[in-house]
């Protein structure tokens, strides 16, 4: 080990920290699945650590409190509680119902509006930390689409689907404004699923829902590290580390500036 092995101490501004979770969270019917799901393609695409599956953060289903850290879609409920979803679900079929009859009818063949919103809600309280609602998991999910929703498994079904979505959310802000992360992970959740159904129906995926979840970076004290454990991180890890400590990255070429600056600390 180097340097000083005390623990460091970091001030925190209140807006930067908030005391989670503030709605009792436990899993649902699909979460463990959706999570597990998740966070492989996640792997795969860089956003998240190779050992992801076994990170407590990560796999919890309380948000970070500290507002720097992202929120795992998981982690929602935690902050959101049930009553948001529930509102943000009403008004996106509000406005199904009451868009073009090629669109519309498909749900209406299904049942009323409110058929509807009370079967998304609880999807998506399920997935999103609050307990088991959706019964019948993945495959109750599955069935809907390929027995009832099929016309609408398309580019032009998921285009409008995808438009009045995002509607519903922007009109839906000020139940979001609470803290940054929560729109985002909205993003990164509805991304998630666009782009799963897009490969099992193949249209095209199109991300239209607006920021989705940046990689994810552990949390690094580079004082307390051995220099091999140093040179094991990523340039973008010791970036971050650095930048945390006010070191001006700029200055430093690659990744060995960046390790020889990270052991004179």
């Amino acid at each position: 080990m180097r340097g000083n092995p005390r623990a460091e101490t970091h001030s925190e501004s209140p807006k930067a920290m908030i005391d989670l979770p503030k709605y009792p969270t436990q899993h649902g019917y699909m979460t463990e699945k959706v999570q597990r799901d998740y966070i492989t393609a996640a792997i795969a695409q860089g956003l998240l650590p190779e050992d992801a599956h076994r990170m407590p953060e990560i796999l919890s289903l309380t948000a970070p409190g500290d507002r720097a850290q992202p929120m795992q879609f998981w982690q929602l409920y935690s902050l959101l509680g049930q009553e948001p979803l529930v509102r943000i679900v009403q008004d996106f079929y509000q406005r199904v119902f009451a868009d073009e009859d090629w669109f519309t009818s498909v749900f209406a063949r299904v049942g009323d509006v409110t058929h509807h919103i009370n079967t998304q809600a609880s999807m998506w309280i399920d997935v999103m930390g609050g307990g088991p609602y959706y019964h019948g998991a993945e495959f109750r999910l599955s069935f809907h689409h390929t027995h009832n929703a099929m016309q609408l498994m398309t580019d032009r079904g998921a285009e409008r689907w995808s438009q009045l979505m995002l509607a519903a959310l922007d009109a839906s802000a000020p139940l979001l404004a609470e803290d940054p992360r929560l729109r985002i992970s909205l993003n990164t959740f509805l991304t998630h699923f666009m782009g799963k159904y897009a490969a099992e129906f193949a249209f095209e995926h199109r991300s239209v829902f607006g920021e989705t979840n940046p990689p994810f970076l552990r949390k690094i004290n580079l004082r307390r590290m051995s220099e091999a454990a140093i040179e094991a991180l990523s340039e973008a890890e010791i970036s971050a580390a650095l930048r945390a400590r006010g070191v001006d990255v700029s200055r430093y070429q690659g990744k060995a500036d960046l390790v020889n600056k990270a052991l004179m600390l």
